[in-house]
């Protein structure tokens, strides 16, 4: 699966557009994790525990709009954005999302 910002791939051509996918997930640190990352807080400097939360939630909601273009019958997923939201204290919803296309290399 190609997956790509851009609005098209470059050498290709869109042949059909498939429609909207999308992929999401929330994710939560444990209290250990939350304990380390306030202690970080106070002193400054990345919260490590964080930075990899979200890190492993893009993947999931990217893995899963993958999975729904996949459904469609696309080979490749255009004009991709990823947005993020608090839901509660310590979680964050991290939303993929973009255009399944069937695209063909161009001539």
């Amino acid at each position: 699966m190609i997956v790509v910002t851009l609005p098209e791939v470059p050498g290709y051509r869109i042949v059909k557009i498939l429609g909207i996918v999308k992929g999401s997930t929330v994710k939560a640190k444990h209290i250990g994790k939350d304990i380390l990352a306030g202690l970080r807080q106070i002193v400054g400097g990345e919260i490590k525990e964080y930075t990899e939360m979200l890190a492993e939630a893009r993947a999931e909601a990217e893995r899963r709009m993958i999975e729904e273009a996949e459904k469609l019958g696309a080979n490749a997923i255009v004009n991709v954005r990823y947005t993020t939201s608090s839901v509660m204290a310590n979680a964050a919803e991290i939303l993929a999302y973009g255009t399944a296309v069937l695209i063909e290399p161009s001539i």
